[in-house]
C-alpha cells in the first residue's frame, strides 16, 4: 500500500476527468503539496501502469507537454487529441479552459 501523501497524489491523478488535463504543480496541491510537483512525476513513473493512471492527462507547468519528442511526446499528443484536447505542434494545450494549473 502506498503511503498517505503517495496515495493522495493517485487519486488526484484518477480524479482528472476525460478532455481536461491538470499540471503536476496542481495535482501536488491537490494532494496537499504544492511544492511536490517532482514527487507526482515519481508516482506517475512508478504507479501508471499498476493503478491505471490516466498519466497523458498531466502536463507540464504553462500548459504544455513535458516529455521529449521520441519520448512520450507523440504518443500524449495523440491521447490527449483523441479526447478532443487540441495541442498545438510545440505540444501546448489550446483548448480553453481544460488546465488545472
Amino acid at each position: 500500500m502506498p503511503e498517505a501523501f503517495t496515495q493522495r497524489i493517485i487519486d488526484a491523478i484518477k480524479s482528472v476527468k476525460p478532455g481536461e488535463v491538470a499540471s503536476y504543480g496542481a495535482i501536488a496541491a491537490a494532494a496537499g503539496n504544492p511544492r511536490g510537483a517532482r514527487q507526482v512525476v515519481r508516482v506517475l513513473h512508478a504507479y501508471s501502469r499498476k493503478e491505471g493512471l490516466p498519466w497523458h492527462r498531466i502536463v507540464g507547468k504553462g500548459g504544455r507537454i513535458a516529455l521529449p519528442r521520441g519520448g512520450g511526446f507523440e504518443l500524449q499528443k495523440a491521447l490527449l487529441e483523441a479526447e478532443g484536447i487540441i495541442v498545438n505542434e510545440e505540444g501546448r494545450i489550446e483548448t480553453a479552459g481544460t488546465i488545472a494549473t
